[in-house]
Formats: C-alpha cells, structure tokens, sequence
C-alpha cells in the first residue's frame, strides 16, 4: 500500500479516507462485484459512519472514488491497514491501472467536510469562515480566562494565559463552533 497521506492523531475524533482507483478497461463489472464483497467487511468495523462510491462517467473516466468516514481515526486506521482490507485489495489489484492510492482527511480539513459532502470549499472560503468564526473568540475568551486565572491565584504570566486562552480557543473551535458554523453557512461554502 502507499498512501500519497497518511499522517494520523490517534487522539483526535473524526477520520475520512478518500481513495482512488484507475480501473483498467473492461473491468467495471469485476471492481463493481469487488466493492460488493468489500463493502459489508469494512461497514461492519468499528466506527464505520458512511461509505459512499463516486462512479466514473462512461466515456470519460475510468476512476472510482470512495468516501469512507469513521469516529476515530483510530478505527479508520484499524480498518486501512487490516489483514482483510489488504487481502481485498491485493485480489482486486490486478484490476488497477495503478496503486490503491488513499487520502486521509483529518485536522482543520474535517471542519468544512459535512455530512455527506465530499469535496473541501475553495481555500479563501475556508480562511474566510476560520477568520469570522475566530475573531470573536480570539476577541473574548482572554477577557473571561486572563481574570480567571488570576481568580484561582495563578500570577500573571504571558505564556502561560497563552497557552490556556489558545487552548480554550482551540477546543471551542473544534468541538462548539466550528461544526454549527459550517452547516449554517453550508450553502455558501459549497456555492
């Protein structure tokens, strides 16, 4: 296997795997059978949230794409490099044009990846959605952190309200507002 990225934090939550393959002419109807056998196997690992297969256009493409979403990276990296999904893989490879090519999508990327979407928003959008959302927070949160330290007798340090107000900023962003934000401005992110 040689995943063009495979760069994995098992403590973080959320993980998608998009991979690619070049099918050689006339074997759709083989991978179509292969993606029949394989599906079940990996739907019924744990943590498996979504499997979804973008066909090629007859005439034009010969490449498929599957989406497949799990909780945990960690699940996600238990099912890419399991001994059942690397037999699967080398039965089908003499259907490829060329490697079992894979992305994992995790960090910021997951933030502007809704359920159900497949592709990222262009990068400006990306930056811009970051930028409103964070302002605020970036605005805020030292105003409420910086007098609660001092409240639990911690002395001023600058690196160390840093540190906590990033962390809280961090945290927020990930888990309060960044997942809410996307979906109200979905439609603008995606135009």
């Amino acid at each position: 296997m040689s995943p063009t990225e495979a760069v994995l934090d098992h403590d973080a939550q959320g993980a998608t795997v998009v991979i690619t393959h070049r099918i050689k002419q006339g074997g759709a109807q083989a991978y179509e059978d292969w993606l029949n056998e394989i599906g079940p196997i990996c739907r019924a690992f744990p943590g498996q949230l979504d499997w979804q297969i973008i066909r090629p256009i007859a005439g034009l493409s010969g490449t498929y794409t599957v989406v497949i979403r799990f909780d945990t990276q960690e699940h996600l990296r238990t099912w890419m490099f399991s001994t059942e999904r690397e037999r699967l893989v080398e039965k089908a490879r003499p259907l490829f044009v060329d490697e079992d090519r894979f992305h994992i999508r995790t960090g910021l990327d997951v933030w502007f990846a809704p359920a159900g979407s497949v592709g990222s928003p262009l990068r400006w959008k990306q930056a811009v959605a970051t930028l409103i959302a964070l302002y605020p927070l970036v605005l805020g949160i030292p105003l409420l952190v910086a007098p609660a330290l001092r409240a639990l007798g911690l002395p001023q340090n600058h690196y160390v309200d840093t540190l906590v107000i990033t962390a809280i900023i961090v945290w927020l962003m990930a888990y309060a507002v960044m997942p809410y934000f996307t979906r109200l401005i979905k439609r603008w992110l995606f135009d």
